[in-house]
């Protein structure tokens, strides 16, 4: 029984090329703005503590975002820069 024989021949130049249109892809879905379980999963910090030490903060209150009985959202950005300067004060 003969096995068959495969001939890979790779271009760097489209690999370099797919990566390079993956990683734009990627870099455009940046967050605009993040909810408390959203913040929970990428700080690994609870839902509790993250309410206790960071969001009960006048600056964080400052730039919560919520309709009347609506979800709570923050803008990612600015609200990434409170919560570090707020551990900065710990």
């Amino acid at each position: 029984m003969t096995l068959a024989t495969v001939d890979v021949s790779l271009n760097q130049h489209e690999i370099r090329q797919y990566i390079y249109e993956q990683v734009n892809q990627e870099l455009r879905q940046v967050l605009v703005f993040w909810d408390i379980n959203r913040m929970s999963e990428m700080t690994c910090l609870s839902k509790s503590f993250l309410e206790n030490e960071f969001l009960n903060d006048p600056r964080m209150k400052l730039l919560e975002r919520r309709k009347e009985k609506g979800k709570r959202i923050w803008p990612f950005e600015e609200s990434v820069q409170v919560l570090k300067s707020i551990m900065d004060e710990w």
